[in-house]
């Protein structure tokens, strides 16, 4: 694998896998993704 895809796999985990389903006390205790939805909405 190279470099080009390493940072694609990465980036996938956490923007796609990862910010959708953590929590965080911060923010409420909700994911990140989450959180913008509701900022948006």
């Amino acid at each position: 694998m190279n470099r080009d895809e390493m940072r694609a796999v990465v980036f996938k985990y956490i923007e796609v896998d990862y910010n959708r389903t953590r929590r965080h006390s911060a923010n409420g205790y909700v994911s990140p993704f989450n959180f913008e939805l509701k900022k948006l909405a």
